[in-house]
């Protein structure tokens, strides 16, 4: 790997563990302020607002600037959200703030992959970012639940700066103002990323000019016969997996008894469960045979549902292990299949625009189900059920999609499999 490689690591790793250690704090700060349980809920939508409505922006965007300075602009839009949250507006709209960065921060940062690395060595990046990423996860929320917790909450708020009243009085908003602080240090990992020799593409000021280029892109992406596949795979994964970490903590509240540090936890145990099936997928898996994971969603919706039936903690961490394990798995070589068809149809910064507004979409589109439900008395045990089906029920269509492809399309398919397997550049 090249040596810039790692710098985008470092950076994308501190941002991460910010971004997952801020949602157990805000959750927190939702519950002690006495908000109801849909307000918390809703974080995850809110989180996914911005990349849906700025996606025809936020591609051309990073096509259109040097990715490292992108990446640091948006980890300085995500210190503002924080700072919103800890001096009185509203916590739902503050961490909008702080998805509108992070919908700025992806194109730039799985699109410089494909301007630094060649097609060869895409798989094992995404498994060393997506591992990484998974790392900061795990460790994201356990700090956040450590931060929250009574232990290091007493004695961050004990601390006192001499002749300034900060304001800061609970548990999250202490929290919240020691997260200030990773995302300034992810900020100066990224004024370290090279510039690539990848050409810059000019963004037009018009953005109904944008938002048709955008539909242009995202049609295109959809109608490849190996983009649409991948496209709609990874979409439902991360739409699934963008709420679960919250019905996670429902869950283990209800059917366990456990409070946001206890509850942190289990997400931390799923992620890690993810990074193995990450890294596994790294070593193993082409990208010509990226494809292939596609049964083993059907039955990672099967075991969604199938937690309804745990009811101690020695059988959900091993079962929630195993869940991480398979979204792990399949996320990582269908990832880089749509990057390597994107980085193909148009520029990498549209592409993984595009992919963002799509799995985005489907993460504010299932978030606000589950906050509907929760608003209106449904339990945690039917929002698992309904998800589980979802997803089985949905890998199952993609599955027959996809085998509908190489019967009707054979010649198109085993050619875009061909390119797959032999693009080196």
């Amino acid at each position: 790997m090249k040596k810039g490689f790692y710098t985008i690591m470092s950076a994308q790793f501190f941002s991460s563990l910010a971004d997952n250690a801020l949602f157990v704090a805000a959750v927190e700060l939702l519950r002690t302020s006495g908000q109801p349980e849909w307000q918390r809920a809703a974080l995850v939508p809110m989180f996914a607002l911005f990349y849906v409505i700025l996606a025809p922006l936020v591609g051309a965007f990073a096509d259109a600037v040097p990715k490292g300075r992108v990446m640091f602009v948006s980890n300085l839009i995500k210190v503002v959200g924080c700072l919103m949250m800890l001096f009185g507006t509203h916590p739902l709209l503050a961490y909008a703030i702080v998805g509108l960065g992070a919908a700025a921060y992806s194109p730039a940062k799985y699109g410089i992959l494909t301007e630094l690395l060649p097609n060869s060595q895409l798989v094992k990046a995404n498994g060393w970012i997506e591992g990484l990423t998974i790392a900061s996860i795990i460790l994201g929320v356990l700090l956040g639940g450590q931060l929250v917790g009574q232990a290091v909450s007493r004695m961050m708020l004990g601390i006192d700066v001499p002749m300034i009243d900060t304001g800061i009085d609970t548990a999250p908003e202490a929290a919240i103002s020691a997260l200030i602080v990773l995302y300034a240090i992810a900020a100066l990992f990224n004024l370290k990323i090279p510039r690539t020799e990848a050409p810059l593409q000019p963004m037009t000021g018009n953005v109904v000019t944008l938002v048709r280029d955008f539909s242009s892109c995202n049609a295109r992406l959809w109608g490849d016969k190996l983009g649409q596949i991948s496209l709609a795979t990874t979409t439902l994964i991360w739409g699934v997996s963008g709420n679960f970490r919250y019905i996670v903590l429902a869950w283990a509240a209800a059917a366990l008894g456990y409070g946001t540090t206890q509850a942190s936890a289990l997400v931390g145990v799923v992620a890690i469960g993810t990074a193995v099936g990450a890294v596994v997928a790294s070593m193993r898996m082409r990208l010509d045979q990226a494809t292939k994971v596609i049964p083993m969603g059907i039955a990672m919706g099967l075991l969604v549902i199938a937690m309804n039936f745990i009811s101690n903690v020695w059988t959900a961490a091993p079962f929630l292990l195993v869940l991480g394990a398979i979204g792990g798995f399949m996320v990582v070589p269908m990832n880089a299949l749509l990057q390597h068809r994107g980085h193909n149809l148009m520029g990498a910064g549209r592409s993984i625009a595009v992919q963002n507004f799509n799995e985005q979409a489907c993460i504010l589109a299932l978030g606000a189900f589950y906050t509907g439900m929760t608003k209106f008395g449904l339990s945690a045990f039917a929002a698992i059920t309904a998800f589980g089906l979802v997803v089985a029920g949905a890998m199952w269509v993609i599955g027959r999609w996809h085998s509908t492809n190489c019967v009707r399309f054979k010649d198109e398919v085993d050619h875009l499999l061909a390119l797959a397997r032999s693009d080196k550049h």
